[in-house]
């Protein structure tokens, strides 16, 4: 499991080093760097990193000074490095390891120049305590890098993103900078305002003159500890891929816990040779529509490939026919199930909330998704209950703005179960699940493919297969939605939801290739 941190948890770890050892952290960091910089360039040219041209663009915190020193060693090792100050102030001491190496100084608009002839830009803008944005000039400048191709090492995040923030998108307006001039030197950070839609993303087109709001990493270096941009999406994605220095902090339990591979194979409740299919669980059901019988389908693909003992459908008549040919293992009607799942498909149910109220009262594992979230009774729901809202019917069910719960979603899921009582899966592009303790923590990612019609119910079925199997309601959660992103990632490109689903085995296999099954 990977921990993620505030960037005031990392502040403190750091505070007694510096303390103690006044320069070695940075010492350590720009060494770091420097070694995935040579890295990254051996990766670009062939021909070796002698002679190789790059850029840094520094601001005037810790993160122009990492960059800086950084900056001193590659130009020991016969790289060509210039340095751009955004701000009237610098890291001293660093400015003169650059200078004394070798390095010069460049203007904005003999960057802008040199920008296409560059083999990489080092980002030393901003750090863990910047504001997110950027300064118009900064900002032309780091739309001109994605524009021209040139790749970027952001130090520790890239600038223009805020550390405990997922948000990407955010959109500087411009502050009166001539366009006659294109660019200036004003300080970094100052006085930018920012504005946005209510999904996070910019209003209208980009101001030529402001151009991008974010550096877009290639390669993010960051010291002590991953924080919450790297791996929190749309943020993530411009972090580019994301390589830990250790610079020696002793950090305590992590903010934010993200699972990984190992994570998945550990929960799920690979069969023994004692299990049948009473012990490997039954699950019930309730999906589809009329209207919506592919919602059925899908949620019953979705719980067949996860591998439960029995799958026992209550749901509407139209799908029938459609499951049997698709299913024909599923068993039709009531009977004993020990988890139930409601909701997906079911329109405007006319019984939906005593549908719902009548799961509630039987006391087993419920998962309740999609329209059964609209008929859900006031009141705590319990603590085996699990809710699979998306970021529109959590806004909903918390009575605020959907940009509410996209400005913030861990803060979102953590209101709707301390809210509800139930623990929630909150979809999306990073999915957050949490349970009725106030506890966060991530899904595995997955690709952007996945964003369709019909993927949510194929997750209610695998998440309901797991919990009939035993588990909790977040580890059911959590290895559902790992599952279906590893399965997607097994299988890249624009698949069908059904095609994803039929995925999930292969990929539970490979989890535990040593398990055999038992009759």
């Amino acid at each position: 499991m990977k921990p993620a941190y505030l960037a005031a948890t990392v502040r403190a770890a750091e505070e007694p080093l510096l303390e103690a050892l006044p320069g070695v952290l940075m010492q350590r960091a720009s060494a770091g760097l420097a070694s995935s910089v040579l890295r990254e360039l051996r990766s670009v040219r062939p021909e070796g990193v002698y002679g190789a041209r790059i850029l840094l663009i520094v601001g005037a915190g810790n993160n122009g000074g990492d960059a800086l020193y950084a900056g001193a060693r590659l130009l020991g090792r016969g790289v060509q490095a210039h340095a751009w100050t955004t701000s009237e102030r610098v890291h001293e001491r660093a400015w003169a390891a650059f200078v004394a190496a070798g390095g010069l100084a460049v203007d904005p608009m003999t960057a802008l120049a040199e920008l296409p002839g560059c083999d990489l830009v080092i980002d030393g803008v901003l750090g863990i305590g910047g504001r997110p944005g950027l300064d118009p000039p900064v900002a032309l400048f780091a739309r001109a890098c994605a524009d021209i191709g040139v790749p970027v090492v952001a130090v520790d995040l890239p600038s223009g993103l805020a550390a405990d923030s997922c948000a990407a998108s955010v959109e500087p307006v411009e502050t009166g900078l001539s366009t006659d001039e294109g660019v200036s030197t004003g300080s970094t950070g100052d006085g930018v305002s920012t504005r946005s839609t209510d999904d996070g993303v910019p209003t209208g087109d980009q101001d030529p003159v402001t151009g991008a709001s974010t550096f877009r990493a290639a390669l993010t270096v960051t010291f002590g500890g991953p924080k919450f941009c790297h791996v929190l999406e749309p943020a993530a994605s411009a972090c580019g891929r994301v390589q830990l220095v250790d610079i020696g902090l002793e950090l305590p339990e992590p903010d934010l816990r993200c699972w990984e591979s190992v994570d998945v194979s550990a929960a799920w409740p690979f069969p023994d040779a004692g299990s049948d299919k009473y012990s490997r669980g039954v699950l019930g059901l309730d999906t589809g529509s009329d209207a919506f019988p592919g919602a059925a389908v899908l949620s019953t693909l979705g719980a067949v490939h996860a591998g439960p003992g029995m799958i026992r459908f209550a749901g509407a008549e139209a799908a029938v026919p459609l499951i049997r040919q698709a299913a024909p293992n599923v068993v039709y009607g009531e009977g004993r199930v020990q988890a139930r799942v409601l909701g997906c498909g079911w329109g405007n149910r006319p019984d939906g909330a005593e549908a719902v109220q009548r799961a509630l009262d039987e006391g087993l594992p419920l998962l309740l998704d999609a329209d059964a979230l609209r008929f859900l009774p006031e009141g705590r729901l319990g603590d085996q209950v699990l809710l699979t809202p998306h970021a529109g019917e959590l806004a909903g069910l918390l009575n605020v703005a959907r940009a509410e719960v996209t400005a913030d979603p861990l803060e979102a899921v953590r209101r709707g179960a301390q809210w509800l009582g139930a623990t929630v899966l909150l979809k999306g592009a990073t999915q957050y699940v949490c349970g009725t303790d106030g506890a966060v923590s991530i899904a595995v990612p997955g690709p952007s493919w996945t964003a369709q019609a019909g993927s949510g119910d194929v997750l209610a079925g695998i998440c309901g297969t797991l919990l009939a199997a035993g588990l909790p309601p977040a580890r059911a959660a959590l290895a559902g939605a790992s599952i279906q992103a590893l399965a997607a990632t097994a299988c890249p490109g624009p698949h069908p939801p059904q095609t994803i689903a039929s995925e999930v085995s292969r990929v539970v296999a490979s989890l535990r290739p040593w398990c055999r099954s038992v009759e």
